[in-house]
């Protein structure tokens, strides 16, 4: 059997295992043979020595790297985007950014810019970017449901980004949803410009007698601002029910008679005088006469009150007309001036409109009315077209009928109106088969038109009611808290002025 060689320390395959030729070595020979016990010519080696080789190569691939590609920190997220993807559209920031050349055009373009890293920060919102990053990748701007649309259109406006890359499909339904959101955002504000007082209380201050104005304009304006505007706010509405009952009973034949004429005129100077003080009080406590004369209330106000003065006024020419005509035996002139007079004295039914002022019922209907003129305005259009087609058709129908009252398309129209309404008085009927036909179908055009518009202007009127008796009940709320607050700290000033004073008591 072989015998085996010794082994030395190095483990290098050039010595093999049982050698003879290596056994007749001394070992001061075999450290002279041995290469690898030579200092000079052992090879130095470090163990990082290949990972700091490949840290280089990964860091000049880096840099060569972002040679073709944008570095863009969106809030605090990072994402790449290729020179010559983003060039592509080069109306848009990202292609600027990659078209230019100029470093400072670069920086007016972003909002901070890192040289170490070649970063460029914008201040965004980076869930938007996400969206704006596909875009450049696909080509396509894809919408969610779940994004504002106000929001997401400031941000594609920002990167200069139009909404005619994205899906028809999806553009619909967001242009849809931009109009009722824009929609929403004007009611909204017109609802609070409706709740806006005319008056607040910083532009009382620095005024002519500014605390007392404000004072006096809370009491007659705003009823919830103490008790005594309260009081004030009901009387007001009760001497508009008065005024209105008394007008209806001046027409009665009872009422003409010299007593109750008296009493019904007496009644209305009472009235007269309370209206006007009212009036008089709210002009002169207001803080701008041009806001006060332009408030569509106050116009309200002048009106419920000036058919009181012009009566009087054409009552003194009529006295003194009837006096020069019983002279000259003519009365024309004189009977004008009843027609005039009673013309002022119908106007004081305008009175009733006060009410609105304190009602928020009245409040709401009104302002449903101006949101929704445009459907109304095309429910009477569509009124009319029915009145004159339906008439038209009468009267070709029934115009040959002996004893008809179709004798023209203008006799028609009541008629048409009256079946549009599905009132029905009765009073005009066809006679003819025909005849009867049209009226139908008449009847039924009225029945399916009067429909259509009730669910709108119901739907409206309640949210637009429910908003504004929530702010009443806030404002109530928040007045009753604020009395509240008010009345402890006078109680406690009180109590201390009492504790105060009664050492000096016992002295």
């Amino acid at each position: 059997m072989r015998q085996l060689g010794t082994r030395r320390a190095s483990l290098s395959a050039s010595l093999k295992i049982g050698d003879r030729w290596d056994r007749c070595r001394t070992p001061e020979d075999e450290e002279v043979h041995i290469p690898f016990a030579q200092d000079s010519l052992v090879k130095p080696w470090s163990s990082m020595r290949n990972v700091m080789d490949g840290n280089q190569e990964k860091s000049k691939s880096r840099i060569r790297r972002s040679k073709y590609l944008l570095n863009i920190n969106v809030g605090g997220k990072l994402f790449q985007i290729a020179i010559k993807v983003a060039a592509r559209y080069p109306v848009t920031r990202l292609g600027k950014l990659a078209l230019y050349t100029d470093p400072m055009k670069k920086l007016q373009l972003c909002d901070d810019y890192s040289v170490q890293k070649n970063e460029y920060f914008f201040d965004r919102d980076p869930s938007i970017f996400h969206y704006i990053f596909h875009f450049y990748r696909s080509g396509v701007l894809w919408i969610m449901d779940e994004m504002c649309p106000s929001n997401f259109v400031e941000e594609i406006e920002y990167w200069g980004i139009q909404m005619k890359y994205s899906q028809r499909c999806c553009r619909i339904l967001f242009e849809e949803k931009q109009d009722e959101l824009s929609e929403y955002l004007k009611i909204q504000r017109d609802l609070e410009a409706e709740l806006e007082p005319l008056d607040s209380t910083q532009q009382f201050e620095g005024k002519f007698l500014g605390r007392f104005r404000k004072m006096i304009w809370n009491l007659i304006e705003n009823p919830y601002s103490s008790v005594p505007a309260k009081i004030i706010a009901v009387m007001s509405s009760f001497f508009v029910l008065i005024s209105i009952v008394g007008m209806t009973l001046s027409t009665v034949e009872e009422m003409k008679q010299k007593t109750g004429k008296m009493w019904m005129e007496q009644l209305e100077v009472i009235c007269a005088i309370f209206f006007t003080s009212e009036y008089l009080m709210r002009l002169m406590s207001s803080s701008s006469f041009k806001n006060f004369l332009r408030a569509a209330f106050n116009a309200v106000d002048l009106v419920a009150i000036l058919p009181f003065y012009i009566q009087i006024l054409f009552e003194n020419l009529d006295e003194a007309d009837t006096l020069y005509h019983e002279e000259l035996h003519k009365v024309e002139n004189v009977s004008k001036l009843g027609k005039v007079l009673k013309l002022i004295k119908l106007m004081r039914i305008f009175r009733i409109l006060k009410l609105a002022r304190h009602s928020t019922g009245l409040r709401a209907f009104r302002f449903t009315m101006r949101q929704c003129y445009q459907q109304v305005c095309c429910l009477l259009l569509f009124i009319a077209m029915g009145i004159f087609t339906f008439s038209a058709l009468m009267h070709s129908v029934e115009h040959d009928v002996p004893g008809t009252n179709f004798t023209s398309i203008p006799y028609a129209w009541w008629w048409a109106a009256v079946s549009l309404s599905t009132v029905g008085y009765g009073d005009i009927v066809p006679d003819t088969v025909l005849g009867r036909v049209v009226a139908f179908g008449c009847i039924s055009f009225g029945i399916i038109l009067n429909g259509m518009p009730i669910s709108i202007l119901y739907n409206k009127f309640s949210d637009y009611y429910a908003k504004l008796k929530a702010h009443e009940n806030e404002t109530s709320h928040s007045l009753k808290l604020a009395r509240r607050i008010r009345l402890k700290e006078r109680v406690v000033r009180k109590l201390s002025e009492c504790c105060r004073a009664d050492p000096r008591s016992h002295r």
